[in-house]
């Protein structure tokens, strides 16, 4: 047992409440602020997903979220410091998409001499929801099994570097005023009838299809998907507000690749800003990025 260790995340996890009890004796869940309407919330504590959907599909206003502060994270060390840890893993949202993982660092930098016999290992997730959520779950599993740090966090380290995020898009309009998809896309897939097919990672968020219809982009997402997955390997399923279609895109993918999937869980505040209050996304790990 690791009784000194603890892996710290930021709320753009979507590690399930029930997980995070589960796991309450290693994990810590950092929330992210989010803005709407003047009003600022914070994640998992003040709203949960889905009041926020409600909130999404009643205002025209992109919320917005803010990184999580080097000043936050140095009280959170100090604070399991004092509780007898010596060694946090920090495993937190794309540092593409977010200062959260810079912050983290510097917050591990100012305290190296103060705490000096505290390590702190910060890893970049490279993705967003369940791309790290996932694997930060497993890596409770292993320190609660014995396994040494170092193993941990080249296991986290693996993770981040394969991980591709897909969102199957319903609802357009939310996306093409966050930015997610050009406007001249969205327009187009609204004039249309047109579901487009996104993918993330680190830097990149690309529209891979344009398929005309709700059954049909399942079928096409279900295909890209599942080529582009290392075969016999886990993947997630987000869900919104979409229960039908949520259903039917895990039986499908349930039967193209043999196995059900390992975790289902309901995207929060953070993807959700960007993405809306009606989408599907799919979490594989994929090949191997630099």
């Amino acid at each position: 047992m690791n009784e000194n260790v603890r892996i710290i995340t930021d709320s753009g996890c979507d590690i399930s409440p029930e997980a995070e009890k589960e796991w309450e004796k290693y994990l810590v869940i950092m929330p992210f602020a989010v803005t709407v309407n003047g009003e600022t919330f914070l994640d998992r504590i003040d709203i949960l997903p889905d009041e926020f959907y409600r909130i999404l599909k009643e205002n025209d206003e992109i919320p917005k979220h803010s990184q999580i502060t080097q000043i936050q994270f140095e009280d959170k060390y100090r604070e399991l410091y004092s509780e007898g840890v010596r060694e946090i893993i920090v495993d937190v949202i794309n540092s593409h998409g977010s200062q959260t993982f810079s912050q983290a660092k510097i917050a591990a930098d100012n305290l190296s001499e103060e705490l000096s016999d505290l390590k702190i290992h910060v890893v970049d997730g490279r993705n967003y929801t369940l791309c790290y959520g996932y694997p930060v779950v497993e890596a409770c599993k292993k320190l609660s099994e014995g396994a040494d740090v170092e193993s941990v966090v080249s296991y986290l380290e693996d993770w981040a570097s394969h991980t591709e995020a897909f969102i199957i898009g319903f609802e357009l309009r939310h996306m093409k005023k966050s930015g997610r998809i050009s406007a001249a896309a969205s327009f187009l897939g609204e004039l249309m009838g047109l579901k487009p097919l996104i993918v993330l990672y680190d830097e990149v968020t690309e529209v891979l299809k344009k398929v005309r219809g709700e059954k049909a982009i399942i079928d096409a997402a279900v295909e890209t998907i599942s080529s582009r997955m290392i075969p016999k390997t886990p993947y997630s399923v987000i869900t919104t507000t979409c229960p039908q279609r949520e259903k039917e895109l895990i039986d499908k993918m349930t039967k193209k690749v043999g196995y059900p999937p390992a975790m289902v869980e309901k995207c929060g505040v953070v993807v959700s800003c960007n993405a809306g209050p009606e989408f599907i996304g799919v979490i594989i790990r994929g090949q191997e990025r630099g």
